[in-house]
């Protein structure tokens, strides 16, 4: 082979191994996803009744902060999504979910919603009980169903990190005068509905497993997860292209862990504290002020999920910066609620430059600094 041939030939090897992320580890790579991800905007009628007690409410309570939704999840992933987030209740009996019960305030609306699928047994999905329910999937197994679905019809597309928050509760919960009023507390989590967590992820993708990176699949040979993510032993990104992570956030993480050690047959990984040997996700919501710390857990090793925007907040003042503070900390996983703009609010936007999937971390791969990734 001529010396021209060959320089060409090598060219098209390195950019075609750039492009494809070979070489690069699972933790190697940047992503973005979507905060709240089945969410719909709040009825505006709702929304009316609640800015009128925007004052009593305080700012931690502020309507604001619930003012916004999400696209489907097939329209999300278009807009370069490789992350969601699914908010779970525990309905065993059925019906926990199927009145709403903000609406008898609300002139016009039905507490009944009607909807048949909230009066059968099972998880249900939507942000905040009696109040911010507006959803795209009423069930657990209907979001997961979506999600599989266009997984399946993309099978090289880059991993994707999905959240799944048991809500422990609600406004039910927090006020007494609320239950004067009919509003329920939430039904706990225990061991047979954290079970029922991974049995619905089974009825939809396959007993086996075989696209999702379930624990035993990250953990390999080493004896825990936080073994694994300390000698930087994740797998190679190629082999987790076209397949799903489970990520518990929040919920009773020993319950989850009880008969299981070292999450041994679970389909879902946990967030935790680095200090907990099940543990190679690390939660650090707050990029700004936990940026240093971000970065240091990223060199570790640890697949650390942040935010970009909080609450409309960011989106309101049209800031960047913590945006900007979260992409250059190296967390593999940033959350958004504006891959498209909210032109309501601002032009605020979280995407790549040039519309990409994902990149090659600058922490953990700075010699490959400001590669982009794709699918």
């Amino acid at each position: 082979m001529c010396y021209p041939v060959l320089i060409c030939f090598l060219l098209v090897t390195v950019l075609t191994s750039a492009q494809s992320g070979a070489y690069l580890r699972l933790n190697e790579i940047q992503v973005i996803g979507s905060h709240n991800s089945y969410k719909k905007l709040p009825d505006p009628r709702v929304m009316k009744f609640l800015m009128k007690f925007r004052k009593q409410l305080g700012a931690e309570n502020s309507p604001i902060r619930i003012n916004y939704g999400h696209l489907p999840f097939d329209s999300q992933f278009m807009y370069h999504m490789r992350g969601l987030e699914i908010d779970i209740y525990n309905d065993p009996k059925g019906g926990a979910l199927y009145k709403r019960k903000i609406n008898a305030f609300v002139h016009g609306l039905p507490v009944r919603s009607h909807v048949e699928e909230l009066k059968k047994p099972g998880l249900k999905v939507l942000h905040i009980k009696d109040v911010d329910y507006q959803t795209h999937y009423y069930t657990f197994k209907e979001s997961l169903q979506a999600l599989k679905q266009w997984s399946d019809a993309h099978p090289s597309h880059l991993p994707i990190f999905v959240n799944v928050e048991p809500k422990t509760g609600g406004p039910g919960d927090q006020s007494k005068t609320l239950r004067f009023f009919g509003f329920k507390r939430v039904v706990a989590f225990d061991s047979t509905a954290y079970d029922e967590i991974d049995a619905e992820i089974r009825s939809v993708f396959g007993d086996s497993l075989n696209t999702v990176l379930t624990p035993d699949r990250l953990r390999g040979h080493y004896a825990n997860l936080k073994e694994m993510a300390l000698d930087h032993g994740w797998p190679e990104l190629d082999a987790c292209r076209g397949k799903i992570v489970f990520i518990m956030l929040g919920g009773d993480k020993d319950m989850y862990l009880k008969g299981h050690p070292a999450l041994s047959g679970r389909a879902m990984v946990i967030y935790g504290s680095p200090d907990r040997a099940d543990v190679a996700f690390v939660m650090q919501d707050e990029s700004i002020g936990d940026s240093a710390n971000i970065v240091k857990l990223v060199k570790e090793g640890y697949i650390v999920r942040t935010r970009s925007d909080i609450e409309t907040m960011d989106a309101r003042a049209n800031d960047p910066h913590r945006k900007l503070t979260a992409f250059a900390s190296g967390a593999q996983i940033t959350s958004t609620d504006y891959y498209v703009p909210d032109l309501r609010l601002s032009t605020f936007e979280v995407q790549w430059d040039g519309k990409h999937s994902g990149r090659i971390n600058p922490v953990t791969t700075p010699t490959k600094k400001g590669g982009w990734l794709e699918e």
